[in-house]
């Protein structure tokens, strides 16, 4: 079997593997597999293919783990738009109790209202939902 089809073989395991893991990182070490094959297509010796998969898929390694790390974290859950549809919202709070809480419907339900910010009073109007905790919508001024 020609080395070429070796490194073929183990680019295509690799992709595979990744596809049952879902590690993108193997589809890195792929791409230097793939270039170890076509180093063999070229004539290269057997310690170039390795030096080539090595340095590509390595490199890529390396690449895609600085790229991720460059890229900013996403938000906690309870105030990730992605997962909770209610962020963003606006909300009218009409009257607020003693307690900084207050009372609103919203979606069809009644539900429970804390500000964000516990410096500032709570007002009467419109409010920007930050967050959910638990039950409550946590909101902040427009």
């Amino acid at each position: 079997m020609a080395e070429s089809t070796i490194w073929w073989l183990l680019a295509g395991s690799a992709v595979a593997l990744e596809l049952v893991t879902g590690t993108f990182y193997l589809l890195m070490l792929a791409v230097g597999l793939a270039a170890a094959a076509l180093a063999a297509h070229l004539g290269l010796g057997t310690t170039a293919q390795i030096l080539v998969a090595a340095v590509v898929g390595g490199g890529a390694v390396v690449l895609w783990h600085w790229k991720r790390g460059q890229s900013p974290k996403p938000a906690e859950p309870q105030a990730n738009r992605d997962l909770q549809m209610d962020i963003g919202e606006t909300v009218h709070v009409a009257q607020w109790n003693a307690d900084a809480t207050a009372s609103v419907k919203y979606r069809g339900a009644q539900w429970a209202v804390v500000l964000a910010d516990k410096d500032v009073a709570p007002q009467p109007g419109l409010f920007k939902v930050k967050q959910l905790d638990g039950n409550r919508l946590v909101v902040g001024k427009l």
